[in-house]
């Protein structure tokens, strides 16, 4: 890892891909800002490790050491940058470490047979998004991170267009999920819902952006 990155390189890399954040972001608590890009950013570089590129092998290396990594965030012991806003957070590290295994076995698998092998990873994630953001009084129910949401990003990612109609229709509901978490699960929503003939996801503008994130921090 290069010492001279920074967690807010990373936050950085992250917020170009996803600039709704920027209207999303005010209905974040102030206090859990700078820990929900964190969380995302890491979330990112596990997506693209696992899913970018022709070569599956220097994906598979990356995902090895994220999983010795996070064992070592959860010894108190941490080297990304990432860590610097993370690794002290009470989040089940050690969890979202063995549930990294599941992602290789899911590249370029179509979405309706990749979710199933994904549910402990959704698991794992909504167990730190819980110890990171605790669940807001509009959340109910169980909803978790669904493995449809992990997915969503996978296809915005690679441009996979025949997986989008599947997702959307296996679309959860928000209940159960942290403010944050369905403040971005709106925008990949979003995202999908206009993805082009291309695959070229594209931002959400405008005040469909903010109407989708009142919504979301509303839980609706």
């Amino acid at each position: 890892m290069n010492e001279t990155a920074t967690a807010a390189s990373f936050v950085a890399k992250w917020r170009e891909r996803w600039p709704e954040w920027s209207v999303a972001e005010a209905f974040v608590e102030p206090g859990q800002r700078a820990v929900a890009e964190a969380w995302f950013a890491l979330l990112q570089e596990f997506h693209e490790a696992a899913w970018s590129g022709e070569d599956p092998t220097p994906g598979l290396a990356k995902l090895a050491w994220w999983h010795e990594e996070l064992e070592g965030w959860a010894k108190g012991v941490r080297r990304h940058p990432l860590g610097q806003v993370l690794q002290r957070q009470p989040a089940p590290w050690s969890v979202l470490a063995r549930a990294l295994n599941a992602l290789p076995a899911t590249r370029g698998v179509p979405a309706e047979k990749a979710a199933p092998g994904l549910a402990n990873l959704a698991g794992a994630v909504a167990e730190c998004e819980e110890a990171l953001f605790g669940l807001s009084t509009e959340a109910a129910g169980t909803g978790g991170v669904p493995a449809v949401w992990q997915l969503a990003e996978r296809a915005l990612m690679t441009g996979d267009g025949p997986d989008v109609a599947w997702l959307l229709q296996h679309w959860p509901g928000p209940g159960g999920a942290t403010r944050p978490r369905r403040l971005h699960a709106a925008l990949v929503r979003r995202r999908l819902q206009a993805l082009p003939g291309d695959g070229k996801a594209v931002p959400t503008r405008g005040w469909r952006v903010l109407l989708a994130s009142w919504r979301a921090a509303r839980g609706r």
